[in-house]
């Protein structure tokens, strides 16, 4: 991902109480070895969103006993659908075409979210 490409950190953008969210929900489009040669600089890609508080949340979906199926889910901070688009695009496995994706406004009306961070040992649990 370019300079010209990370949004701005989630600390320099204008205060809203109510600031959509996007979800990619994406399946793998090549055999899972194709795959995995990606794998690498797309994780790099999704430490450099979240290290810039644009990746809320992401990960396989997998089937009840724990399967994996070749999709799964990656959201994401941004102001418009062009953001999104254009922050889902730089995914190193969108760009290689291993993997295809559809884009969803998310507007998050429920939840909970609870860390324990341990200073001590910087361990923490996710509740």
């Amino acid at each position: 991902m370019s300079d010209h490409d990370t949004p701005a950190p989630v600390a320099d953008r204008p205060l809203k109480l109510v600031q959509p969210l996007w979800a990619i929900i994406f399946r793998n489009t090549a055999p899972m070895e194709v795959v995995r040669q990606h794998r690498e600089a797309h994780l790099k890609h999704q430490v450099e969103l979240e290290r810039a508080g644009v990746l809320f949340g992401a990960g396989p979906l997998a089937e009840l006993d724990g399967t994996r199926v070749g999709r799964g889910l990656i959201i994401i901070r941004a102001d418009s659908a062009e953001e999104a688009k254009r922050i889902a695009d730089s995914d190193p496995m969108f760009a290689a075409g291993v993997r295809q994706y559809e884009l969803h406004q998310w507007q998050i009306a429920e939840g909970n979210l609870r860390i324990t961070l341990h200073i001590s040992d910087g361990s923490h649990i996710v509740h």
